[in-house]
Parts: C-alpha cells; structure tokens; sequence
C-alpha cells in the first residue's frame, strides 16, 4: 500500500533526524514541503507506477499543521502524521549548541527562542488530544528515536541494512566505494568457451555453467555463511548501507553472475541494489 508520512512538530525537537531515517529506509523525503502543493503530490502518488513514489515522507512547518490534516483526510492510501516534541529547555539548549536561528524570530513571529518554543507549544497542545503518533525527543539518541519510528511504521528490523551487490573488472581495479570485496577469479572462466565468451553473467548459458560447477556452489556455501554473519552484525551495530563488490578479471561473466545470484538471495531480507560497472 501507498505510504505518505508528514513529519511536524517542535522546531529543533528532531525533524531533520526522523527525515534521514525515513530516507535510509527507502522513503522519497522532502523537506519544508509547501501545503499548496500537496493535492497535485497525492494525485502523482496515486498515479506513480515506477514505485518511485510509493512510500514518501514531508517534514511541514507547524503552522501549516492544520492544512496538511485536512487534506490527508482525503487520501485513499495509508497516511500518518508524526509530531516530534521535546521540553522547552531541552530545545533552547539545542538552538545554542547549533547556533541557529529559530524559523518563528526570522519571520519575527517572535523575538526570543523561548517565545517562539512556548508559541509551538500552544499549537501542538491542540493536536495531542487526536489519534496521532507523538514522540517526544527530549531525551532520546539516535537509536531511540529510530526504534520508535520502526514502532509507528511497523517496520521491520531485516530492512534496516541496505545492501549493494556490485560487479566490477580487476583489470579496471576495486571500485572505490567497496566496504567488502569478493574475488570469484578462482573460479571456472566462460570467456574460454567460444560460445560464452561474448555472452555476460545476465545470460542463462553463462549464469548455467559458472553456477553449476561444483567449486561455485563450495564458494557460494561459504560466502553465504560469511555475509549472514556479517550482515546481522552491521545491522545490530545500525549500520545504513554496505557496498559488496563481486570481482573477475573483466567483470563480464563470473562476477556478474555472483552479483545477480547474491542481488536474489538477500533481496527479500534486506533493501538491496544491484549494478555491474563493467557492463554500463
């Protein structure tokens, strides 16, 4: 189902922090969104068929608040509105950490921080009598504040890690971007079968012989084992993103195999990406 979450609240109370975490967990977010816009946002995601637009995410102003909820009241897909809130010390002692200037005194709505915290607060006092999802940052970290967001969004624990499979040629060297790297060059080579050799690892023949042939399925089991390993351990340590690349010699056949052969093995576990850089 369609996902569109907003994400409002206290200015400093954590917006920018529940933005990223969305955005690692495959949300198209956009900041400040303008609520003029957002009929013609809700007709492109009923009407997106590239997935591109199945679950976003739009941090809003509080004092667009009120808007935005009446016009998600219109959707047919699944909508939330989370609020972040913190104490008002809590917030004036994070604007003099960063140094910035609160939105309310740029647009001399009002003179301090502090009126401007206790002028938010007046406004989302009247929504936290509604069934809406309120978290209040005041004394969270990072970690926290991603497990209460996991909570709302009944989002599951294997998606926290997201993984690229990545082929690529030694004779063009490592990929600068590798976290881990895996050299298939031990393993049978299809480009001295005359009848593979100007096929690539996306063709069934080559995908055939490299995959059946008894050393691949000895170093895929062990491989297999390894990345389980470490995969659960990223995850448990909140790592985002790893990159995997998968070399042979030219990054046509054997490489691209593995990468593909991995890309469906992990892809139902985890939010993964494929790409072969020697055949772009």
């Amino acid at each position: 189902m369609k996902t569109l979450i907003l994400i409002s609240g206290i200015s400093g109370a954590g917006k920018t922090t529940a933005s990223n975490i969305l955005e690692d967990m495959g949300f198209t977010c956009i900041d400040q969104y303008p609520v003029e816009l957002l009929p013609d946002l809700i007709e492109l995601i009923k009407n997106d068929n590239s997935l591109k637009y199945n679950r976003v995410a739009l941090t809003i102003g509080l004092t667009d608040l009120e808007k935005f909820s009446n016009l998600l009241g219109n959707t047919d897909f699944d909508a939330k509105l989370i609020l972040l809130d913190a104490s008002k010390d809590a917030i004036i002692n994070r604007y003099k950490f960063s140094r910035r200037v609160h939105p309310l005194v740029i647009s001399n709505t009002a003179s301090t921080v502090e009126e401007a915290v206790e002028i938010e607060k007046g406004i989302i006092s009247k929504f936290k009598k509604r069934n809406i999802h309120i978290i209040d940052t005041t004394n969270l970290n990072a970690k926290q504040h991603k497990a209460l967001l996991d909570k709302i969004l009944n989002y599951s624990d294997f998606n926290n890690l997201a993984i690229t499979f990545e082929s690529f040629g030694y004779k063009n060297g490592v990929p600068d971007d590798a976290d881990v790297v895996l050299d298939v060059r031990m393993l049978d080579n299809p480009f001295y079968v005359e009848k593979l050799k100007h096929k690539t690892g996306n063709d069934k023949p080559v995908q055939d012989y490299v995959l059946n042939s008894r050393l691949t399925q000895r170093y895929i089991k062990k491989t297999l084992d390894y990345l389980d390993f470490m995969f659960k351990a990223y995850d448990n340590e909140e790592k985002r993103h790893l990159t995997i690349c998968i070399g042979c010699t030219g990054g046509q056949h054997r490489s691209v195999t593995l990468a593909n052969y991995l890309f469906d093995h992990y892809k139902d576990k985890y939010m993964c990406y494929l790409t072969h850089r020697e055949l772009k």
